[in-house]
């Protein structure tokens, strides 16, 4: 089988701390979208989100960070999550492989940067947190608390970005520049967020509904995940269990227009093409799609369009979006959906699309509304961002 083994997993998201408290939540109905708490916004009891219930401080303690650090919360859910994730492919030695990092992020620092603006010009101190706006401190700082010597590098594509850091870690080592790369995303809820998508009018005044006609748009979520990716040889010569494996990605770009993707899909169908060209699979080999799903009218429609196309009307697998679960996590989705696509493959189970209750008028596709059991080899996981950038990653069991 082509691909790369995924060797650990680590997540931090409003549904659990952990990848165990977040596949209980799955299979338990347990949403997390609640009013906001953690930011002083005059929206906080205006819209719900997928909020991680921990202090900025709680976060510092648990990473054991001086009380004059400058991480910003991005930086810190993010670290948690890739901690998890080396720990869990049991490596004890980070840099005894040629070993990367590839970190995605849309808001980065944001949180910092809102909360330190006004004090930048008046007092001195305050300045050591300027630099965590950037994207690239958020991935370095990680690096830094990982030991990683190696390659270190951000992506920001959006609500694609850890989708296209997974394909970009698969690609260094089938092509032997790097024999182990951690990938995934994190980003953390800002004013900044809130206010910037309230503008584009995708919020939802209530409970996010994917593939639901009544649909009213998003609800914004915060989460950290990360993978390890180890190449065969690694994987032989330490005996290492596998979860799963990356055996096809794909991206595309129809640049349909800033914010919204074409009503036809067109981005996501050339995505998906190439995924099963890189994978070798076909359509019909795929057992569940974790769809990006993000219940907007312009989303679903366009998601929808691209899978009848690739599929057919008559054989779409079993597909559902989890972010009624944990609300939309930006940067962060794809990699907290690829960690859900691996538990999807490990425990055979397809997880329920909550408040789903009416079929959409353009098409006759109706996703799984309650967890099912069934034999799954591989799972096909789409992520969207703006400007038309759409990319997807497909996730097979292990031999």
């Amino acid at each position: 089988m082509k691909g790369v083994a995924i060797t650990g997993m680590g997540i931090i998201s409003a549904i659990g701390n952990s990848v165990e408290e977040n596949y209980f939540s799955l299979v338990n109905n347990k949403t997390a979208i609640t009013t906001i708490e953690n930011i002083s916004t005059v929206h906080a009891d205006l819209r719900k989100v997928g909020e991680i219930k921990k202090t900025n401080q709680e976060l510092a303690d648990e990473l054991q960070l001086p009380s004059d650090n400058n991480f910003s919360r991005t930086t810190m859910i993010g670290a948690i999550a890739a901690k998890q994730a080396v720990a869990n492919a049991g490596i004890t030695s980070i840099n005894e492989y040629k070993t990367g990092l590839i970190s995605a992020t849309s808001v980065g620092g944001m949180d910092m940067t809102e909360r330190y603006y006004y004090d930048y010009f008046e007092k001195p101190e305050t300045i050591k947190y300027v630099s965590c706006h950037d994207g690239g401190d958020v991935a370095q700082k990680i690096a830094n608390e990982l030991g990683l010597n190696g390659m270190v590098t951000t992506i920001s594509t959006a609500c694609s970005s850890a989708a296209n850091s997974i394909m970009l870690g698969a690609r260094l080592i089938k092509s032997g520049k790097l024999d182990r790369v951690i990938v995934g995303g994190t980003d953390a809820l800002a004013k900044f967020t809130i206010n910037g998508f309230k503008t584009l009018m995708i919020l939802s005044d209530g409970y996010n509904m994917p593939f639901d006609n009544d649909r009213k748009g998003l609800n914004l979520g915060e989460a950290a995940a990360f993978l390890v990716l180890e190449s065969d040889e690694i994987v032989k010569k330490e005996n290492k269990k596998v979860l799963a494996r990356v055996s096809g990605y794909g991206n595309a770009n129809d640049a349909f227009h800033q914010t919204a993707s074409s009503e036809n899909g067109d981005g996501a169908f050339l995505a998906m093409e190439k995924a099963f060209q890189v994978s070798g699979l076909k359509p019909g080999q795929i057992d569940y799609i974790n769809v990006h799903g993000t219940a907007t009218p312009n989303n679903d429609l366009s998601e929808g369009r691209a899978i009848v196309r690739v599929f057919g009307e008559k054989n779409i697998p079993d597909f559902s979006s989890t972010k009624p679960f944990t609300g939309h996590t930006l940067a962060a989705a794809a990699a907290i959906e690829a960690v859900y696509s691996v538990l999807a493959i490990q425990n055979n189970v397809v997880f329920p699309n909550m408040n789903f209750k009416t079929p959409m008028e353009e098409f006759n596709m109706i996703p799984q509304t309650t967890l099912k059991q069934k034999n799954i080899e591989h799972v096909l996981s789409n992520s969207f961002g703006f400007g038309g950038n759409c990319s997807t990653v497909i996730f097979s069991k292990s031999e």
